[in-house]
């Protein structure tokens, strides 16, 4: 690998930047890289967003509106534009946005015959990493051009993954391009951590998806368990993260709770910081084996060690109730007319009571009758007189050859 090959130097004083990336759509990507970053902004951290996701949810996601724009992220990949001169405000404090636009879906193709073309990210992070302490990228679901300009240009990567087999699948090929980045353009590329993301308590297959990627992936495994929340998905719709919406829901409780423990992570508190992934364990089971190509050839994860005392209430003993570190959000407020029209119908179904409902009379009891003694089910009178009865005459009915014979059939 030449010089020319290397990515640019950044001094480790410059603040980090991170891909959000899986190439398996429907895992919680946007979802996690938006409400992650918005809890911290509220934390006191200054955090950029870059959208390069052509289909822009993660700017819808914000409020932000595509069509009132003039320059996006589509820009910066073109003409070299500074992500910090196309960053906008989001309705959290700290927080700012690049948004993406629909003309990055041919970004890819036009960026196909520039040379190092992989790279046009890259060197614009160092100016935007000066200015905020998370730059956060949210990738595409492709392991196309735009995610690898991502993971070029980012120091380590966070992985959503939802406790669903599929998204095992989509694993493995996201680890062979890894490895084949930090083989050939990023060496310094690691593995933030892992998010297991829609886990539902209420089924066998959540708690054995997440039960194996932590087996496979130990320490690399955040401890925080994202469930599936029906306000996580309503939260966009109205163009604020779970923080402005429902901080009090269990999705919110559960990005605050993430936010916090990646805090500690950088912080030495939990003596884990980002490294490769670990090789797999040799009795794990084959299915999964494919996970980890073993290609990732860092030191292996060691029992963690106790961190230096930060004295801050980010990080509490276990004896101590958990205070609040986080800025109290404003109230949200619906940013769009049928945001504004749901939130309307919502409270007057909150403030109307509801109908006492009758309650149903129990049901009898069964007994278990003697076969002998039970009465028949097929053993009931007709309702039709045998008089009456639509049954035709045996000498009414002629022979097969005699009626094909009529009707000009074969005899």
């Amino acid at each position: 690998m030449s010089d020319r090959d290397l990515p640019p130097f950044r001094p480790l004083a410059l603040g980090q930047t991170i891909a959000c990336a899986n190439q398996k759509g429907g895992v919680g990507k946007t979802t996690t890289v938006v409400n992650l970053a918005a809890y911290l902004a509220l934390a006191g951290k200054r955090v950029l967003l870059v959208d390069l996701d052509p289909q822009g949810n993660a700017t819808s996601g914000l409020g932000v509106d595509r069509g009132q724009l003039e320059r996006s992220v589509y820009d910066a990949f073109v003409d070299g534009a500074s992500l910090t001169d196309l960053a906008v405000p989001t309705p959290v404090g700290g927080l700012a946005l690049v948004p993406s636009a629909l003309g990055l879906a041919g970004a890819e193709v036009e960026l196909a015959p520039l040379p190092q073309r992989e790279r046009r990210l890259a060197r614009l992070v160092p100016a935007a990493a000066e200015a905020y302490d998370y730059v956060f990228f949210d990738c595409p679901p492709s392991l196309g051009l735009l995610t690898v300009n991502a993971l070029v240009a980012a120091d380590s990567v966070l992985v959503p993954l939802q406790c669903e087999y599929y998204a095992l699948e989509g694993l493995t090929h996201l680890i062979a391009t890894l490895n084949l980045v930090r083989d050939h353009l990023n060496p310094r590329l690691e593995v933030k951590g892992i998010v297991l993301t829609m886990y539902d308590g209420r089924t066998n297959l959540s708690a054995d998806v997440a039960a194996e990627v932590r087996h496979h992936f130990g320490e690399r495994v955040f401890d925080t368990v994202v469930p599936r929340s029906v306000r996580l998905s309503e939260a966009p719709s109205f163009g604020l993260p779970i923080c402005l919406y429902r901080p009090d829901s269990a999705g919110a409780l559960a990005y605050r709770s993430l936010a916090e423990e990646l805090l500690a992570r950088d912080s030495g508190a939990l003596g884990v910081g980002s490294a490769p992934v670990p090789t797999p364990h040799p009795d794990a089971k084959p299915v999964l084996d494919a996970l980890v190509t073993g290609r990732f050839d860092g030191p292996e994860s060691s029992a963690p060690q106790t961190g230096p005392d930060l004295g801050s209430a980010l990080v509490p003993s276990p004896a101590e109730p958990r205070p609040a570190t986080f800025a109290t959000p404003r109230e949200a407020t619906p940013t769009t007319p049928e945001a504004q029209l749901f939130r309307q119908r919502e409270t007057e179904e909150s403030d109307t009571p509801r109908e006492a409902t009758a309650t149903p009379p129990p049901a009898a009891p069964f007994v278990d009758q003697d076969p002998a003694t039970e009465p028949d089910p097929f053993d009931r009178p007709s309702t039709t007189p045998l008089s009456t009865a639509t049954i035709p005459h045996p000498a009414s009915v002629r022979p097969v050859a005699e009626r094909n014979q009529a009707v000009g059939g074969r005899p």
